[in-house]
């Protein structure tokens, strides 16, 4: 189907900002190029506090996101997305307040280490030790450690799925679902999404080349299933999973393979594509009607597994 005309008009509102690709400038100038790129607030919610949490190589910032009522509440630990090397707490801040106000649970959001300064495993090792740390002093955020769920949005939804594998691999903490928002989780470039929509949708399948440069350490990453979780030859037992995709997005089909490849390994997976939208949608639900659809779908999906 033709794109959406809401999300048209949001492509043309960026678009009028002329800035450069990612890669033609560099990670550092690139991310004060995305800072520039409009955000629609979210609602209000009880609480919004920025501290930090130990990580494996020093603190990692948070935000703590608590809703309205009396805990302990339930928790999602959410990842922003920006190809692991853009991206910050403001990124997400917006889909944070919504889940957080809509789920009426706890989100924590992770403001993990970037590349290229910080190349895999660095993200990985920090969004895992937010997740444990998070079971283990729930306490302090009026969490239950019994209802923790993690997710995100493009690399974000890489490492959510990264975290699901450590989790299930280092002995816990129990997760009770992955929500995987058109996440990075191959390293194919010629698939039929890469080149559908290798250009004119905003994520170009440049700058995704770009990025996973930029993210590996060496060649044989590729094949680490905590970098890309599509590499993994064993999916049993990771926690269910609800993953979006998007229709004009170049992870569109990897997207999806995911998902067949977790349902195959008899996890309980969801997967839905939004026609007409592009790479990003999920955090339009200002301005866009599809968006809000997603975002009402993610929040229903935590709270039936919230529910346990």
């Amino acid at each position: 189907m033709p794109i959406d005309p809401q999300i048209q008009a949001v492509m043309d509102q960026v678009a009028a900002l002329n800035l450069p690709p990612h890669y033609e400038v560099g990670a550092v100038q690139a991310r004060a190029n995305a800072a520039l790129r409009p955000r629609a607030p979210g609602p209000e919610v009880a609480s919004v506090v920025d501290r930090s949490v130990p990580g494996p190589d020093g603190d990692v910032p948070v935000r703590v996101y608590t809703p309205e009522g009396v805990g302990p509440f339930p928790v999602l630990v959410y990842i922003h997305g920006g190809g692991m090397v853009i991206g910050t707490l403001d990124t997400s801040d917006g889909s944070c307040r919504h889940l957080c106000d809509k789920v009426g649970c706890v989100v924590v959001s992770v403001d993990y280490r970037l590349a290229p300064e910080h190349t895999f495993p660095a993200a990985p090792e920090d969004c895992y030790a937010v997740t444990k740390w998070v079971a283990e002093n729930s306490s302090e955020i009026a969490a239950d450690p019994s209802r923790i769920a993690v997710g995100g949005e493009s690399a974000g939804g890489n490492l959510a799925a990264a975290v699901a594998l450590m989790t299930r691999d280092r002995g816990g903490p129990t997760v009770l679902l992955q929500v995987l928002l058109y996440p990075m989780t191959s390293y194919d470039f010629d698939s039929a999404s890469y080149h559908e929509n290798a250009e004119g949708y905003s994520l170009t399948r440049t700058t995704m080349m770009w990025y996973w440069d930029q993210y590996l350490g060496s060649k044989a990453d590729v094949t680490n299933p905590y970098a890309i979780p599509a590499s993994s030859t064993n999916l049993k037992g990771v926690a269910p999973a609800i993953v979006l995709t998007a229709e004009f997005d170049p992870l569109r089909d990897e997207g999806e393979a995911y998902a067949k490849q977790l349902s195959a390994a008899g996890v309980t997976t969801t997967c839905t594509r939004y026609d007409g939208v592009i790479h990003g949608f999920f955090g339009m639900s200002a301005v866009v009607d599809k968006s809000k659809e997603a975002v009402n779908q993610v929040a229903a999906a935590l709270k039936d597994a919230f529910k346990g």
